[in-house]
């Protein structure tokens, strides 16, 4: 697949100014995209950071690695219209169709100026077309529902699984509906080959990208870490659910670079080395000129959204 976009373009002329929206959604498209993988990585660092503080409640799965995923898939959707549904590792989705910081911080932080005021925690959230949950492939079918309910609004549903989920008779059962009844869904799945501290080759047999052809639902598959090559294919996808009223599957090769859900990390040295140098966020820095200046507006988003929510009332009841 060829993008529109030279691997090399750089944008010097940018000024990431104090008005800025933490999406970016003004910025051209390489810098747009590394603003928003700067905001989830550093987002999500300091949530690890704030958990070992003990200033978090509940449990916490961040998405360190798979930044890209989020971010070129979800600007491949209409946010007015499509529906998202994710699982437990959804802030890096969220925040790439939000952008809301302090919302999920907040939530996270229990306060009730969180975007489910305080109570749904890290996995369950659930803010305009946006939902979440944690139970492995809980999503699926539902995902497949709405996409009915509202494929005559020229709707697709997107639903988020990774290969720990091929197990889920939940979700065979999904595929089936979604392609006999022509649900426009776009199953992604996010392989970074381990399910919590179980290693892929232990739990899932066969090809993971050849499992939704027996439904005779097409596949789009795309092995690295390159989010502007990963909204192409997304795009791609999309635009076949809803011109055809069909689901698809979405498959994406991924790493895993920070632990399962706060510091359990069993992999062996030598796997979290191969991890790290997939990590999509300096080949997206080397093309970005004033990578400085979004890293520090980014920042500035994040430490504020920390300190608005810290002095925020915690949610009660």
């Amino acid at each position: 697949m060829t993008s529109s976009i030279a691997p090399n373009s750089t944008f010097s002329q940018l000024e990431v100014h104090a008005g800025a929206t933490p999406l970016g959604l003004e910025l051209p498209t390489v810098v747009r995209f590394y603003q928003q993988m700067m905001l989830i990585r550093l987002l999500e660092e300091r949530l690890l950071d704030l958990f070992s503080q003990g200033l978090l409640f509940g449990t916490t799965h961040t998405s360190i690695g798979q930044e890209a995923n989020a971010v070129g898939v979800v600007n491949a959707l209409d946010r007015d219209r499509d529906i998202v549904w994710s699982n437990h590792r959804c802030h890096g989705h969220f925040i790439a169709y939000s952008g809301e910081v302090e919302g999920l911080i907040a939530e996270i932080m229990g306060r009730i100026t969180g975007v489910c005021g305080g109570r749904g925690g890290s996995q369950h959230l659930c803010f305009r077309n946006f939902h979440s949950n944690g139970i492995q492939g809980g999503t699926t079918p539902v995902a497949v529902g709405t996409a009915l309910a509202r494929k005559e609004e020229g709707a697709v549903a997107v639903a988020f699984l990774g290969d720990g989920t091929m197990g889920e008779g939940a979700v065979y059962e999904s595929l089936n509906l979604a392609s006999v009844f022509g649900a426009p869904v776009v199953f992604v799945i996010e392989d970074n080959e381990i399910a919590q501290t179980t290693p892929k080759a232990l739990t899932v047999s066969g090809s993971i990208v050849a499992r939704a052809e027996p439904f005779g639902i097409r596949t789009f598959a795309y092995d690295g870490n390159d989010p502007v090559e990963i909204f192409e294919l997304a795009r791609e996808a999309v635009g076949y659910a809803r011109a055809e009223s069909r689901p698809c599957w979405l498959y994406l090769r991924t790493e895993r670079i920070g632990p399962h859900s706060k510091g359990d990390d069993t992999r062996p040295a030598l796997r979290l080395e191969q991890a790290r140098a997939r990590d999509p966020i300096p080949p997206m820095r080397r093309r970005v000129a004033n990578f400085e200046a979004i890293d520090a507006f980014c920042r500035s988003v994040v430490d504020r959204a920390v300190e608005s929510a810290a002095a925020a009332p915690l949610a009660r009841g």
